[in-house]
């Protein structure tokens, strides 16, 4: 009976000895979760660095694109505008060409007549009244008053 108590354990030396193993076991299976997960964390570190990098190398550059592509439609637009300018010039070009209608805004803006004919001038009320309000204008010197003459010869052909 000695030797079969030799051979046998006791229960408290299994249960000893399989804690120990449990033990083992769940340290080694830490050891590796953590080996794996500080690997996992690097890479994703790494990873991360290498988007931020080429973000902040790319934003710039994006940046300039996306201006200048808004400069160029800008300058497109004006470009428009300036041919459409262009073609309204040559226009009016073509019109002073033609002698009546050269005629007509001589008749029209200078009040010429020809010869042999009676020009009149309707004189507006509300004009009377402007005249008035311009009496302050004698107290200004004389070039401004030009400039106002030239300014207001400039808004009646428009």
């Amino acid at each position: 009976m000695a030797v079969k108590d030799r051979d046998r354990f006791s229960t408290a030396t299994r249960i000893r000895l399989l804690g120990e193993q449990t033990a083992a076991r769940v340290y080694r299976s830490q050891t590796k979760r953590q080996a794996r997960r500080s690997r996992l964390t690097g890479r994703a570190a790494l990873l991360a660095l290498v988007v931020c990098t080429l973000i902040v190398a790319l934003a710039y550059p994006m940046r300039q694109y996306v201006s200048q592509r808004a400069e160029i439609a800008d300058l497109q637009r004006q470009k428009q505008q300036a041919a459409q300018r262009v073609e309204q010039l040559r226009d009016l070009k073509a019109r002073w060409q033609d002698d009546s209608f050269a005629e007509q805004q001589i008749r029209k803006r200078l009040h010429y007549v020809l010869p042999g004919e009676t020009g009149y001038v309707v004189v507006d009320p509300d004009a009377a009244t402007q005249a008035h309000t311009d009496a302050g204008s004698a107290d200004r010197p004389w070039y401004s008053n030009v400039w106002d003459g030239v300014d207001k010869a400039d808004a009646a052909d428009q």
